[in-house]
């Protein structure tokens, strides 16, 4: 057992930081309105998780975001419930998220339909991170989609976009069906719990039969969690750390965040955090970083497109993303580092004779390096790593680098 959390030390630059958090928080993202037909009871037209007593029990500062009641920090405030993330481990309360099921023997090629990404090649409980895309090569969400234990696929949507994701599902799979295909949509009305961070595996293991040492980064096993039955657990999040998503059923939500935080090294962390640490990452937020009106190409997620599906061109907007693939986008997303003022989202970024160049999509100070980070996008001349722009701020020009992301390493676990 841990002596006790560190989270409490003294920080550099940590009232700069405090003064700055703010910048942290999320823009609330698109179709924010309550979620209709899924998951979670209702309150003063904000949806509420199956934890929400427990997080308002526990001081959190409750917040509307996509629709829903979610704690935004708690007590101990968001610098150290970020730092304590990066030293130990925190849990957040992800119900918010869209989960769904696709079943049939075409669920693959309804997928597929869809996103950019191999579903084909997905072995039994791995799962990747993929794009939704439109006809004219937009995003329209970025999902994980698993390939699950029991015949189907298992999608995680952002909460900001459920009813856009839903409709364009349900549309297809009712296209399809009239073509006679055999696929089916199931929405979930599990809770989602993620617990982050370098101590996560030896706090989970306590509670589990199988051996954490064999689950890698981006696979899933569904299994029994301190005593909760038929919980999906996958090796993933929004930290950069260590750490894992687990699915279960929202009536014995409540009993397994209570077991977890019966560790003293747990934390409850909410939405401030979850934003500042996924901004050291490097990973987008939706809405803020990308959109339907940003490519893979510009947002420097290429990675995400099969090498199959680069070839068959059979995705959403595949002509104009791989045009661009081959001629380059004219604007890049790339990474911002300065120190001064805080650099927030819509702030304009300046090239070397002082003109606009960009524009600031996420911004930060970062409790890890106590400093300021930032995500945006420049025109493609500017964005090489080291080159030096300026950010504006309250109309005065200072300092920013152009940084390769992710920020701070990230400590994802790859099996042996």
């Amino acid at each position: 057992m841990s002596q006790g959390p560190r989270g409490r030390e003294a920080v550099p630059g940590g009232r700069m930081l405090r003064a700055g958090c703010r910048a942290a928080l999320p823009r609330r993202p698109p179709g924010w309105a309550p979620l209709s037909g899924c998951g979670g009871a209702e309150m003063g037209g904000l949806k509420r998780t199956p934890l929400d007593d427990l997080h308002r029990a526990r001081g959190g500062k409750m917040v509307p975001f996509a629709g829903w009641s979610m704690p935004l920090h708690y007590g101990e405030g968001h610098l150290q419930s970020h730092l304590h993330t990066r030293r130990y481990c925190s849990l957040f309360d992800v119900s918010h998220m869209l989960q769904t099921r696709v079943y049939g023997r075409d669920r693959v090629r309804f997928m597929e339909s869809l996103v950019v990404g191999d579903i084909a090649e997905l072995k039994l409980g791995q799962g990747t991170l993929t794009l939704l895309t439109n006809e004219k090569g937009g995003i329209v969400d970025d999902l994980i989609v698993t390939n699950a234990v029991g015949d189907h696929l298992y999608v995680v949507s952002n909460a900001g976009c459920a009813d856009k994701d839903l409709a364009v599902m349900r549309g297809r799979v009712a296209e399809l069906q009239a073509a006679g295909a055999e696929v089916h949509l199931e929405v979930s009305d599990n809770a989602l719990l993620a617990l982050q961070g370098p101590s996560m595996a030896r706090v989970l293991q306590a509670g589990l039969s199988d051996d954490l040492a064999k689950l890698s980064f981006m696979n899933s096993i569904t299994t029994t969690v301190f005593g909760v039955l038929g919980c999906q657990v996958t090796r993933c999040g929004y930290t950069g750390e260590d750490g894992v998503e687990i699915s279960v059923p929202a009536g014995q939500a409540v009993e397994l965040a209570e077991q977890l935080l019966g560790v003293p090294e747990v934390w409850l962390a909410g939405l401030a955090a979850r934003d500042s640490l996924r901004l050291e990452a490097g990973l987008c937020l939706y809405g803020n970083d990308i959109d339907e009106t940003i490519t893979p190409a510009e947002a420097g997620l290429l990675w995400t497109l099969g090498k199959r599906r680069r070839a068959a061109m059979d995705f959403p907007g595949a002509a104009i993303i791989m045009a661009q693939v081959k001629e380059k986008p004219k604007r890049k997303r790339v990474g911002l580092t300065s120190v001064g003022p805080p650099i927030r989202p819509r702030m304009a970024i300046l090239g070397p004779e002082g003109t606009p160049v960009g524009t600031v999509t996420s911004g930060c100070p970062s409790p890890s390096l106590g400093k300021n980070i930032a995500m945006g996008y420049v025109e493609t001349a500017h964005s090489r790593a080291g080159t030096t722009l300026a950010v504006e701020v309250r109309k005065k020009q200072h300092p920013a680098l152009v940084t390769k992301m992710p920020f701070v390493p990230t400590q994802y676990y790859m099996a042996k």
